[in-house]
Parts: structure tokens; sequence; C-alpha cells
């Protein structure tokens, strides 16, 4: 075997490693028939859900309940029971035929009755029908969850379940009453507190438009220029591919907002790059998680949870978008520097010239590209409601896409991006329908309450021990559960908790969602992590930990933002915000320089802990904190000046300071 044959085949090994994690993986394909049945259908629920998201009218439980017949009958054709069932085949297996018949016949016998059952709710319709159609649906939902979203999530809501029903065997502050079965399965999927609630309502008629418009724009070309951007911006910068991946990997999620999906699609192209340019393995996927993970809540998309925020609290998107711009930003920017500060310690250079497109070049051939981002952003802010927004979007993605000829989609490009886009949905769908079975857990049982209560008077009057236990949560609630997931649980269960202890409610749920999108990078089961570590061939927890130390800004700024909500243009002029947001972005890259080790030359011990107190001070809201960071700054910058340490590099690229 020659070294490049071992090398191509190295590169398969990994980039299978980390699509483990991807959802992608997990679906089978088809060959024959078949294959045009999924296409159909795929094209069939897009066009039902665009028209009754637009012009079309239908009640809303009737429509969610639409999307999880789709979902579920999607789910049993794609996705395989176990893995023998995997890889291409004819048709689906004789238990994937009964699932998706019992699917059609509980969900048709849901929209047929519903109606008659809302009206006469508790009256002469309850009839057995009812719960035994109602209690195969939600069976059908957990099997289809088992297979799409993974075992945590659904072992999770199989335990809120069994609460419900054997509360009265739990003994002290956590039992209950106990419900009989009836009760659960009217909770669960005959009211709007369960499966058809607020999360897979917001799925229904926000995040899958997007997920689409999301499609649209990959398959026109956009990621290919934004990473020919993002090279011709600071590919020969110091550290150069690092930061591509900064820049690409963060526009990206800001369109996609997966935070595993962006890791394995752009990592696969800049973690080789990084690793060539002389980055340790588990430092280049690190960097990519950590990116990675920013899009989720980065503006203007913010995956599915900016949406589910916005309904929770009752704001217009467009406000929550504002909130979560400058912590957003304050965390790209700790990552760029903390890689440009690791690149110049380790005396890394960028990418040789001949190797770096043309940038007037690239604007010229996919510049037209940044249109269709445009029009979303000016529509979300101008106050259309995000669905309008996502369908416009996409069509001007379309229409761009024909001003050259390069980026031009056809009826075959128009038809697989509407095919990716259903598939890219069903997760989140999935996974914001079985969320309803634990939200409606919380609800029926009051265990939301019966948690916050306890917390409240652990905490006494504390936001920030309350804080504290919001975070721990969050990220407990993230182990290997989709950020929308974890963030609906918590914000069921904690939000309230911290509104109660003096935060708004928009301050209340950034917290926890910054939190739960966070849990994809914090060992010991990070999502994004683990994916970017099986794509550089690197030890998972090695880049877990690398990874939470270039997002650490992440960790820090929600407790800024809780006791001062400034940052998050929240009560406030806007004026202020942005003299916070100045002083902010002074201040995480100092931290960023205190964490790495260098400014203007490699730091002392002493230097790194001025820098790092600089960054805290200055991100903190406080004219008189602003004064002394800035002077511990000037006074580390003077100080290496004068006396500079011995400035080897440092070849462990990647070593865990």
């Amino acid at each position: 075997m020659t070294s490049n044959q071992g090398s191509v085949e190295n590169e398969k090994v990994n980039l299978d490693e980390a699509n483990k994690y991807s959802t992608e993986a997990k679906m089978r394909s088809y060959n024959g028939p078949m294959k045009y049945v999924i296409i159909g259908l795929s094209i069939f629920m897009a066009l039902f859900l665009m028209y009754y998201n637009s012009i079309g009218t239908m009640e809303s439980i009737i429509l969610r309940a639409w999307t999880l017949g789709f979902l579920l009958i999607l789910s049993f054709l794609l996705f395989p029971a176990s893995k023998r069932s995997r890889g291409e085949r004819k048709l689906p297996t004789l238990w994937d035929f009964i699932c998706i018949i019992l699917s059609l016949v509980s969900i048709y016998y849901f929209i047929d009755i519903y109606e008659t059952f809302a009206r006469d709710w508790g009256g002469r319709h309850r009839s057995n029908w009812n719960f035994i159609f109602g209690g195969i649906a939600i069976a059908l939902l957990f099997e289809a969850s088992r297979r799409v979203v993974g075992y945590a999530l659904t072992i999770l809501s199989a335990i809120f379940l069994l609460y419900v029903y054997y509360g009265s065997y739990i003994p002290g502050i956590f039992g209950h009453g106990g419900f009989e079965v009836e009760r659960i399965i009217d909770q669960m999927f005959w009211g709007s507190a369960g499966v058809y609630g607020i999360a897979l309502g917001v799925f229904t008629t926000f995040v899958f438009m997007f997920v689409l418009f999301g499609a649209f724009l990959k398959n026109s070309g956009f990621t290919d220029f934004i990473n020919d951007l993002a090279l011709t911006v600071a590919g020969r910068t110091a550290g150069g591919p690092a930061k591509v991946s900064v820049i690409g990997s963060g526009f990206m999620g800001m369109v996609n907002g997966s935070a595993v999906g962006n890791t394995v699609t752009t990592g696969a192209v800049t973690i080789p790059l990084m690793k060539k340019t002389g980055y340790k393995s588990h430092f280049a996927g690190a960097v990519e998680a950590t990116a990675s993970t920013g899009g989720q809540f980065a503006p203007p998309v913010m995956g599915a949870a900016g949406f589910v925020m916005a309904e929770f609290i009752g704001v217009p998107y467009s406000t929550v978008m504002l909130a979560a711009l400058i912590p957003a930003l304050l965390y790209f920017l700790t990552v760029f520097m903390a890689v440009h500060f690791e690149a110049k310690r380790t005396g890394l250079k960028g990418i040789s010239k001949e190797n770096i497109p043309n940038g007037l070049k690239v604007l010229k051939e996919g510049g037209h590209l940044l249109i269709p981002i445009a029009v979303l952003v000016y529509l979300l802010v101008d106050g259309t409601t995000p669905t309008y927004a996502a369908v416009f979007s996409l069509f001007a993605t379309v229409i761009v896409s024909w001003f050259r000829k390069s980026t031009r989609m056809g009826w075959r490009k128009i038809l697989l991006s509407i095919e990716e886009g259903v598939k890219a949905s069903i997760a989140v769908g999935v996974a914001t329908a079985i969320v309803g079975i634990i939200v409606g857990a919380v609800t029926l049982t009051s265990l939301g309450l019966v948690i916050g209560q306890n917390i409240l008077d652990f905490a006494g009057e504390s936001l920030l021990i309350a804080g504290f236990f919001t975070m721990i949560i969050s990220i407990i609630m993230g182990m290997g559960i989709p950020a929308t997931a974890s963030y609906i649980i918590v914000a069921t269960v904690s939000a309230p908790l911290l509104v109660e202890l003096g935060a708004s409610l928009i301050v209340a749920h950034m917290f926890a969602f910054f939190y739960a999108a966070l849990s994809n990078i914090t060992p010991p089961v990070a999502l994004a992590s683990y994916a970017a570590a099986g794509l550089a061939g690197a030890s998972p927890n090695k880049v877990s930990l690398t990874a939470v130390r270039l997002g650490i800004t992440g960790f820090i700024i929600p407790y800024f933002f809780l006791f001062n909500p400034v940052l998050l243009f929240d009560g406030v002029h806007y004026m202020d915000s942005l003299i916070a947001m100045i002083t902010a972005i002074i201040g995480v890259i100092a931290l960023a320089s205190g964490l790495q080790g260098w400014l203007y030359n490699k730091s002392t011990f002493i230097q790194r802990i001025l820098m790092t107190a600089a960054g805290l001070a200055l991100i903190t809201p406080g004219l008189l904190l602003d004064f002394i960071g800035i002077g511990a700054i000037i006074v580390v910058y003077f100080w290496q000046k004068v006396k500079p340490v011995n400035n080897k590099t440092d070849q462990d690229v990647g070593s865990v300071i």
C-alpha cells in the first residue's frame, strides 16, 4: 500500500467515525421504486407545510398532527430498527411496514375525530378507541425517537412517563397521587400540552422552513463560497486554517443551527487543513467543534431553540435575535483570538499564497449568494413572521442562484434540496415531539414547581446559586440530547425560578439556552466534540477539554448578563449596550490572551493571571472595572516589551493549559 493510499483510507475511517454522531449516517438508502417514494413523500411534505404555513389555513393542532404523521412515516422508512437492517434495500422490513400502517391509522383517527372530541371533552365521544389509538401513537413516537434521536432522550422521556403513572409509589417531596392511563393519554396525545405542544408547533411553523432554506442555500454553492471567502480573509495569517474553520463554521452554523451536522460538514475540510499546517489533532478537532457549537446561538437562525424561546416568552423572534447578538459575537471572537494567540505562541504560519483563492474572484463568482441571507435578516428585523421570512429567502436563493452559471439551481438541485431538507428536519421534529412527553409530565405532576421550590429554598435569595443549578441541569440534560430538547426541559423547570429571583424572561431563557447548546462540547458526553474527534483521529475527551477552554467565554458570559442584561439589549438604551459590547470585545481578547499565554510575546504566569482578570473585569459592565481592566492590559503589554521572556515557540500546539 502506498502512503497516499494509506492517507486516503485513514481519512475515510476518520469520516466514518465522525459520521457515527450525525443523523444522516443512521439513515438507510433504497434502490428501485422506493427511492422515488421517498422523494415523492419529501416533496409532498415540503409543499404541504409550505402551503399551510403561508396562504393555506388549518387548525394548528391538526397541522401538528399532519406533521407528526409525516415524521413517523419517514422515520420508519429511513431509519432502521437495528444495525442488521441498515444499508441499501429495495423495501422496508415487515416491522417497518407495521409501524407505518399503525402511524397512518392512529394519526388519521386523531385528525378525523379531534374536532368532535374537543367540542365534547369528557363526554360521550371519549370511547376506548381514543385511548387505544392514543396509546399506539405514543408507543410509535418512542420507537421513532429510539431510531432517530437515540436512546438518551428516549429513555429520559420514558422515565418521565413512568413517573406520571407511578408517582404514588415515590416517597418524599417528589411523590404525587399518580394518574390513570386514560388521563395520561389525554394529556400526552389528545391535549395541546403534550406531544402537540409548543415545541412541535414551532417545528411545524418555523423550524422546518428554515431547515429547508438551509438545504437550498447549501446546494446553491453557499458552503463553498463561505469557505473560499474565509480562506481569502484569514488563510495567510498565523494559524490560517484554524481561523478559516472559525469563520466558515460560524457562518454555516448561523444558518443550519446544528452543531454535529456543521462539525461533520465543514470539519471534513477544515480539520485536515489544520493538521497539515501543524496543529495537533485534538486541537484541530476542538476548534471545529467549538465554532460549530456557537452556530446554535448565533443569529439569524439559532437552530430550533430560538424560535421555541420566542414562543415561550411571547416576543417577536427579532427580539431573541437581538438579545443573542452580543454574546454570540463575543463567543466567536474568543475562539478566533484563542486560535490566533495559539498560532503566535507556537510559531505557526498561514497557508501559502498559491493555495489562497483570489478574493475579488470569489466575491464575483459567489457574492450574490449573500443576498438570501440579507433578505432573511431584513425581513426578520422588519417584523415579518419567521415562516414568511424563510419562504421568501428560499425563493430568493433559487432566483439569485441563476445570476451565474456555476451556482445555477436546476430542477435536479431543487428536488435534491427538498429531499435533503426534509431528511435533515426529521431528527429535530421527532425530538420536539418526544420532548412534549417530558413537558406534559412536568405540567401534569407539577414537578417543575417542586424542583423550583426546592432550588429556591436552597438558594434563598441568591440568583447566583440558582443560576449555578440551572447551568448544571442544562449541561446534564444536554448529554447526548439535542440542544433544543435540553433547552425546553430546563426552560420548563428552571427558567421560572430565575424569573422569580429577579431575572427578566429573556435573560432567564437565554441563560438556560446557552448552557444547553454548550453541552455539545462539555464532557463527559459531548456530541460535537466526539464528531470532531472522529474526523481528527484524536481522543474525544481531549478534544472536549480543549474545546471547553477555547469556548470558555460561552460559559462565563451568561452569568454577566444574568446580573446585568445590558449585553442582551434588555431594558436599556442601545448606546449602553454598544458601549458594553466594545469593552466586552476588549475583554474577551484579553481573556483569550491569558488562556493561551501570549500578547505581544510569550506571557509569564503572572502576566496570564493579569490578562485573565482584565478580561473578566472588562466583560463585566461598569466604568471602574473597565478602567482597571484596560490598565492591566497596558501594564502587561509594556512589561512584555521591556522584559520579554524566552520566545522559543512551543511546538505542542494543542496542549491543554
